[in-house]
């Protein structure tokens, strides 16, 4: 661990402190140092990376966090070059195209095209006609906080609800559709239907855009992982902090920010939960979840820190267990042959659904084993992911028995428990957002970058983490001249 500064021993004064270093922090801090600002990032873990983990069982490749990421800006490619892991960056295969939905207790493959969502068994006769309405119904009012089940059902009708977006919803944010802001959660659905007036419409004048602006949307994105999993990003991060001269520490517990006489962000911790440190910085960015933000900024007592502080106590976040297996192929009877199944509410299972995390990367498993990653909980079921480990199995087992012919015991089973795991953007988001930015006026140097804004994906992470340390840099710029 680098030394700390003290105040009895104040040797350095960082132009940018990152407390957290998961995605969003990391990217942030790395730009920075490349940039050539003295950065410094603190973390309570005990390593930079945050919920993402891999590792092997066996051979076989699992993930404690997030699978893969979604190639949705070409600021992806330019961070693995920098960073040199390009050459690792997996893609997923094409199988991985095709998406499961139960219904009836079957498996039915999502239409990806006009041709098969009029011959598929997923959606009646009725819903089927029913979408040629949509270009004709009228678009919401912009200042409307509408839910995405309320959009959906307007639009599109009740069973497009039930599924397709609603197991959707769960498989993205582990969320409810009828408590989730569409125009917080989905943002480009919602401005579709503003500038264009109507779905259908606004997905093939949009294309045309966004192939302009070198963008793709994340239905039509290529989802990418890497050879030995999503730790080689973090990883890498870490290693390309440290190289360009920034300084990351790991077991530092920050719990509370104030500014000096002379404007300078003093930030105070702890090492390991015992030996007090306190930095000093020009520029301080919180990278860290809702409630840890909401504690840090409770200490700077002012009466807009104070609202800010209720706002982010309002974000709920929902539970989340997940149960990775590894399997001998033979032990299941479903060909696989897809990125996953989702399970619509109304379907009435114990788990949230379940990727073929092996049919997507061949890295994963050799032919003759199959790896899955099982989701339980969110905030459909937020009391099952407290289960005791045996239970979340035999929940996971017995659903995956009945869904995909998995017979027997896997050859191994790993579980990752996250107690908050997703932030929900719930009705009324983006003005919670509003009210904690409003801090920013009176705090000079202060700036948020966490998933709790701005989009939860790894691509949402790394675009706001070059968006904020391009602004990052521009204030420390204009502040230390």
């Amino acid at each position: 661990m680098a030394e700390a500064t003290t105040a009895e021993n104040q040797k350095t004064v960082d132009d940018v402190i990152v407390v957290g270093a998961g995605v969003s922090g990391l990217v942030t801090a790395y730009r920075l140092a490349q940039k050539g600002f003295l950065v410094r990032v603190l973390e309570t873990a005990s390593r930079p990376g945050g919920v993402i983990g891999s590792g092997r069982n066996d051979g076989m490749l699992w993930e404690s966090g997030p699978n893969s990421g979604m190639d949705t800006t070409p600021l992806i490619n330019d961070l693995l070059d920098a960073l040199g892991i390009r050459e690792q960056r997996a893609d997923a295969l094409k199988i991985a195209d095709r998406r499961f939905i139960m219904r009836g207790g079957q498996l039915i493959p999502l239409p990806m095209s006009p041709a098969a969502f009029f011959s598929t068994p997923l959606f009646s006769t009725r819903t089927k006609f029913g979408l040629l309405r949509e270009p004709f119904i009228a678009r919401s009012s912009p200042e409307s906080d509408e839910s995405v089940a309320g959009f959906v059902r307007r639009r599109l009708g009740d069973e497009f609800l039930d599924y397709a977006i609603e197991p959707f919803v769960a498989g993205v944010f582990a969320g409810n559709p009828d408590q989730l802001s569409v125009q917080a959660a989905f943002p480009k659905l919602f401005a579709l239907e503003q500038r264009y007036g109507g779905l259908i419409r606004g997905l093939i004048l949009g294309a045309r855009e966004r192939k302009r602006q070198r963008e793709k949307s994340k239905n039509n994105a290529q989802s990418f992982s890497f050879t030995e999993g999503m730790q080689t990003l973090t990883d890498a991060l870490a290693r390309g902090i440290a190289a360009v001269g920034g300084i990351i520490e790991t077991s530092i517990s920050v719990n509370a920010l104030s500014r000096d006489a002379e404007n300078c962000w003093l930030v105070y911790g702890a090492h390991n939960n015992e030996q007090n440190v306190e930095y000093c910085a020009n520029s301080v960015v919180l990278a860290t979840p809702a409630d840890t933000t909401a504690t840090l900024l409770a200490t700077l007592k002012t009466p807009q820190a104070d609202a800010a502080v209720q706002a982010l106590r309002d974000i709920p976040y929902a539970p989340v267990s997940v149960l990775i297996s590894g399997w001998r192929r033979e032990m299941i009877e479903h060909p696989l042959d897809g990125f996953g199944f989702l399970v619509p509410r109304k379907e009435n299972t114990q788990i949230l659904g379940s990727l073929f995390s092996s049919s997507m990367f061949s890295h994963c498993a050799d032919a003759d084993h199959a790896v899955l990653t099982t989701f339980i909980g969110g905030m459909r079921r937020p009391e099952l992911p407290g289960r005791d480990d045996n239970a979340l199995r035999e929940m996971a087992g017995r659903d995956l028995t009945n869904l995909i012919g998995a017979r027997g015991t896997p050859l191994w089973t790993k579980i990752s428990r996250h107690p908050r795991a997703i932030p929900q953007y719930t009705l009324g988001h983006l003005d919670r957002v509003r009210r904690v930015d409003a801090v920013r006026p009176q705090a000079p140097g202060l700036f948020f970058c966490a998933n709790w804004r701005g989009g939860i994906s790894i691509s949402d992470c790394i675009k706001n983490g070059h968006l904020t340390a391009d602004e990052v840099g521009g204030f420390v710029r204009t502040s230390t001249r």
